[in-house]
């Protein structure tokens, strides 16, 4: 079984380090990229011929947003899945994640109870939502 290719991209090494460690739990994840903000993301698509299947984006990065990031890969790489991991739990930011075409939306408080199954749902062509933004749209 092919593995699952995951690029991350967060401005903290801290997150995108613990972001690895709990990713190599999995044998069949294989992070093939970091990038600590929006404009190395979209250099390491444009010099890499093999794409990860999924990008795990922070929101807040320098020089490029997680959400224009998200934009203009799925514009040129509509392949690539995108996962945004992020502190926020604005309604704006949600927003404009979903009008960028992501395929999930978690909260970093949330990511190491639920990253598998975010992973998961999005493989499955499903939208991933945080557990504590899906009790604030229920209510």
């Amino acid at each position: 079984m092919e593995p699952l290719l995951i690029m991350l991209a967060d401005d903290h090494a801290e997150m995108r380090q613990e972001m690895k460690r709990i990713l190599a739990e999995r044998k069949d994840f294989q992070v093939i990229g970091e990038a600590g903000d929006g404009l190395e993301v979209l250099d390491f698509l444009a010099l890499h011929p093999i794409h990860p299947h999924l990008l795990i984006l922070d929101v807040t990065m320098p020089h490029l947003s997680g959400i224009e990031v998200a934009r203009k890969i799925k514009a040129e790489y509509p392949e690539v899945k995108v996962l945004i991991l992020t502190i926020h739990q604005e309604e704006e930011y949600l927003t404009q994640a979903l009008t960028a075409g992501v395929q999930g939306y978690l909260l970093k408080e949330d990511a190491d109870a639920e990253i598998f199954f975010a992973i998961e749902k999005i493989l499955n062509g499903e939208f991933y939502l945080s557990p504590l933004l899906r009790k604030q749209h229920n209510a």
